[in-house]
């Protein structure tokens, strides 16, 4: 076991789940739910053309078959996205160099 300021850190030999790509895309569905977006009336029609290998490699990635679920997904899936790598990479500099961290 490892060691870290005290504690223990234990080791795994089982590497962590990942999630699956239909699961991340249940979730963003969930989130987008949760917060409104998918209430009402399927009222607004979205078309488009798109390569028909990307759509039938998006629908086998996700195992959504409808073409408006698939657009759906995707949508909520942009909403949902997470914003941490923007926000990490806007704080570099914004800690002083001064600052003393006891390494």
């Amino acid at each position: 076991m490892a060691q870290a300021i005290g504690f223990q850190i234990p080791r795994s030999s089982k590497r962590p789940k990942l999630a699956t790509s239909s699961s991340r895309y249940s979730d963003a569905l969930s989130i987008a739910g949760q917060q409104g977006l998918l209430s009402g009336g399927r009222t607004l029609t979205v078309r488009g053309r798109m390569p028909s290998l990307l759509v039938e490699q998006a629908k086998k990635k996700t195992g959504i078959q409808s073409d408006s679920k698939l657009i759906e997904a995707a949508l909520a899936n942009i909403v949902a996205a997470d914003e941490y790598g923007d926000w990490l990479l806007a704080q570099r500099g914004t800690v002083s160099k001064d600052l003393d961290l006891e390494f």
